[in-house]
């Protein structure tokens, strides 16, 4: 049986990069993108079109870049003892992101989460076409992940625990039993439940059903 559920974030919390901006140093656009990001972060501006203007800065970019982009993305210090701490206490840990399958469906086997979802970038004969593809991954998306993964496992709300930095983890925050927010924008630390400050995940684990 399925104790409880802890859904994170991805970009700034799981690890420590924002992978749009490692992908925008390959087009050269990477000042650009983090204006952008950090109003999109801030809660200033709409996720979705805010991503739709990352993602068009990487028009052309061949797709040997994702590669080299999940090459350096650095996993947040303690993720392995947070995934670990959630395993033995009989939990699932899943991953939400605003940012990009392709870089996700290999890290997150690699870090140990049960189940994630990300953005598709678009892809046509091996170069990016700077789109996205289906549904965007917006606040609203991660919330209704929350509530379907939990479902699917039978966690009730109460024992269902969001993890979050920015402004797009607000809704799934909201809806869930237990919100933390790390070493997160002003704005969620307003609002969540708790706050951790200190830039390892291990201090996570504290908060975690016993």
């Amino acid at each position: 049986m399925i104790s409880f559920l802890l859904v994170a974030d991805v970009d700034s919390t799981l690890i420590k990069d924002e992978v749009i901006e490692l992908l925008a140093d390959a087009a050269g656009t990477r000042d650009e993108v983090e204006r952008v990001t950090a109003r999109a972060i801030a809660g200033e501006i709409d996720f979705a079109h805010s991503l739709r203007a990352r993602v068009a800065t990487l028009a052309g970019l061949p797709t040997s870049v994702i590669e080299q982009t999940i090459a350096q993305v650095r996993p947040s210090d303690g993720l392995p003892e947070l995934v670990a701490a959630v395993h033995q206490r009989h939990g699932k840990i899943a991953a939400v992101s605003g940012g990009f399958s392709q870089v996700l469906d290999v890290l997150a086997p690699r870090f140990g989460l049960d189940v994630w979802r990300a953005n598709d970038l678009e892809i046509v004969d091996g170069l990016l076409t700077g789109r996205v593809t289906g549904t965007v991954v917006d606040a609203e998306v991660k919330a209704k992940s929350l509530q379907e993964w939990a479902r699917a496992w039978s966690v009730s709300r109460n024992n269902t625990i969001a993890l979050g930095d920015g402004a797009n983890d607000l809704v799934m925050m909201d809806r869930a039993g237990l919100s933390i927010a790390y070493c997160a924008k002003p704005i969620v630390r307003e609002r969540a439940d708790v706050s951790v400050e200190i830039a390892d995940l291990r201090h996570v684990i504290a908060y975690l059903p016993s």
